[in-house]
């Protein structure tokens, strides 16, 4: 879709006027984490731990994975541009031993130098979609700990199999590197659990399709946040998050990509506002822990509405 000139004018003065509420004027809570956090092993069944924007800690099938690991202040190339809403709930160095850890494009908000460098040091193997690996091998991850994966290809490693499947977005890192590398959503599964997560993506048929080859899921991890009406092919607003967990067959949705960073005009609480209120109308189960907090997927869902209380 092209955008009208006008449209981009009015829109380039709003990015630079600031939206409405676009960070909450305090930091929003958060359950900190450090070593003492995991103590025993990783979980057999499926419990996840939402870190903050699009990252997500996850135990499952006796392994712990990682997805889109961003733990530091900002999320830029550009020191002190993209801060965080609040401190990252863990430092990298108090995580456990991350067996995977999964990437879902190169943009410099799920793709991060000092983390990713961190646990490839640990031996940590990388599931990357075709061509992101030549990042991260220029940062001196080995190349045995790299499996590049096309849309719909899959891996089996150890107890977990890794699925890339398709998404509606773009890649870069730089200003001559647009679409060079494949961008993805991510299947996680294991004998008995599923769990899909959408990555950075707009509205279009592959949810269907995946609902359709891979679904149901038990969890689905769905972006949320990050919509405007000029881009509405490569970001999902709320309303469409709630249609796209239907259509991939979810059974409970856990919103990501939002609350952590201002990358969009809308306020920052906006997101979730309407994603309750879609996922409501549709009688979809959600779940909304506070960033850092344990979600078990076997225990009853308690939803506090946390945001509520943050200005």
């Amino acid at each position: 879709m092209m955008i009208e000139g006008s449209s981009m004018l009015s829109l380039g003065w709003k990015w630079i006027k600031g939206g409405e509420r676009q960070r909450p004027e305090g930091e929003i809570p958060i359950v900190s984490l450090n070593k003492d956090s995991f103590q025993g092993a990783p979980a057999q069944g499926l419990m996840v731990r939402w870190l903050g924007h699009s990252t997500v800690l996850i135990e499952m099938s006796g392994r712990w994975v990682l997805i889109d690991p961003v733990l530091n202040q900002y999320a830029s190339p550009v020191p002190g541009v993209t801060r965080r809403f609040s401190k990252a709930p863990i430092r990298v160095e108090d995580l456990p031993h991350i067996d995977a850890v999964v990437i879902s494009h190169d943009h410099y908000d799920h793709l991060e130098k000092d983390t990713v460098v961190f646990l490839s040091r640990r031996g940590a193997v990388f599931f990357v979609p075709s061509k992101v690996g030549q990042y991260i091998r220029k940062w001196g991850v080995p190349s045995g700990q790299i499996r590049e994966l096309s849309w719909w290809e899959e891996f089996r490693f150890e107890t977990l199999t890794f699925i890339c499947v398709p998404a509606c977005h773009f890649s870069g890192r730089g200003l001559f590197d647009r679409n060079e590398t494949l961008w993805a959503g991510w299947i996680v599964r294991s004998d008995t659990r599923s769990l899909y997560y959408s990555g950075d993506t707009g509205y279009a048929n592959h949810f269907a399709a995946i609902g359709e080859r891979y679904g149901p899921f038990d969890l689905t991890l769905i972006k949320i946040g990050a919509y405007n009406e000029a881009w509405p092919y490569i970001h999902v607003d709320p309303e469409q998050a709630v249609k796209a967990h239907i259509e991939v067959k979810g059974k409970v949705l856990l919103p990501v990509h939002w609350a952590t960073f201002t990358l969009a005009l809308h306020p920052w609480d906006e997101p979730i506002i309407r994603a309750m209120k879609a996922t409501k109308q549709n009688q979809v189960r959600i779940v909304t822990p506070i960033i850092g907090e344990l979600v078990d997927i076997d225990k009853p869902i308690e939803n506090r509405n946390w945001w509520e209380k943050v200005k």
